[in-house]
């Protein structure tokens, strides 16, 4: 069933843009909100009092930056060239959204100019849905569509994977800036300035979020590294069965998990990103979390 409570769509300077059953307005939000430190984020479910926003409904996920609250699903645009993968990136996408219960979806872009079969099959291996973005198939598009019906998401990648592209190819009528490739850099220029949630058919809404070249786990969420072995997915049967109880598993004697890399249930490189992934969370400070 569709949520019909008003919902912010857009948020620059302190005004809120709000869909709502009666349109779309401009609201502030009642001062007592910030008193509490409640700040509205882009794709919170609100309540209005004569166009003023003066409650915050619960959330059931955020993160950092840019900030975007209850998203259903996290779509990150992997260019097969130009940029190249960045299986770091990625495996670092996929630890934030299992932390954050947000589910994930790979969409793979310029594939006539190199073909993706490996990565579709190792993120698909891994039970990530994956997707084939062929910009003259109308079929293509459509699975896209299907995937973000109904649905709060967000694009995010590497810069000049093509997100603006692909949002605009999904609806024309949008015309998102998109931005060259920097051959001197390898990336793209900033094109995204704010987090706005788009209209993409049937209920559903998508955010174009700011490209990056780099990526840090706590540009989306701050992960203990007690807690990062369960963001990969493919560890989970056998985490329990290493010999020490608090096994990290990196390279201990005895660690399932590292038995399984050895035997190739699990994909090497997914592991390598667990452990650079560990070590990162292990300069986190108290006052981060």
């Amino acid at each position: 069933m569709m949520r019909t409570e008003p919902l912010i769509i857009r948020s620059v300077r302190g005004r809120y843009t709000v869909v709502s059953p009666d349109g779309v307005s401009e609201c502030p939000a009642r001062g007592v909100l910030r008193n509490k430190g409640q700040e509205p984020l882009v794709g919170d479910r609100v309540r209005l009092e004569d166009g003023v926003i003066t409650e915050i409904l619960p959330r059931k996920n955020t993160i950092i930056r840019p900030p975007l609250a209850n998203l259903d699903q996290l779509c990150f645009v992997v260019s097969m060239c130009d940029p190249q993968p960045n299986l770091r990136l990625l495996d670092k996408f996929l630890a934030v959204s299992a932390y954050k219960d947000i589910s994930p979806l790979l969409l793979l872009t310029k594939l006539d100019l190199a073909d993706g079969t490996d990565l579709y099959e190792l993120y698909h291996a891994v039970g990530v849905p994956v997707l084939r973005v062929d910009y003259h198939d109308p079929a293509s598009l459509n699975a896209v569509q299907d995937a973000l019906r109904g649905k709060i998401s967000a694009l995010t990648g590497n810069s000049g994977a093509g997100k603006s592209t692909l949002l605009n190819a999904l609806d024309s009528t949008l015309s998102i800036p998109t931005g060259e490739i920097s051959r001197k850099l390898g990336r793209g220029r900033h094109t995204t300035r704010h987090a706005s949630l788009y209209p993409i058919g049937d209920g559903g809404y998508i955010a174009d979020t700011p490209g990056f070249s780099t990526f840090e786990t706590t540009r989306y969420a701050v992960i203990r590294k007690e807690e990062l072995a369960g963001c990969f997915i493919e560890f989970a049967p056998y985490r329990d069965k290493c010999r020490f109880h608090d096994c990290a598993h990196l390279c201990e004697k005895g660690c399932a998990v590292i038995e399984a890399v050895q035997a190739g249930k699990i994909a090497a490189s997914r592991h390598r990103s667990y452990c650079e992934m560990y070590e990162e969370a292990r300069q986190i400070r108290e006052w981060e979390l």
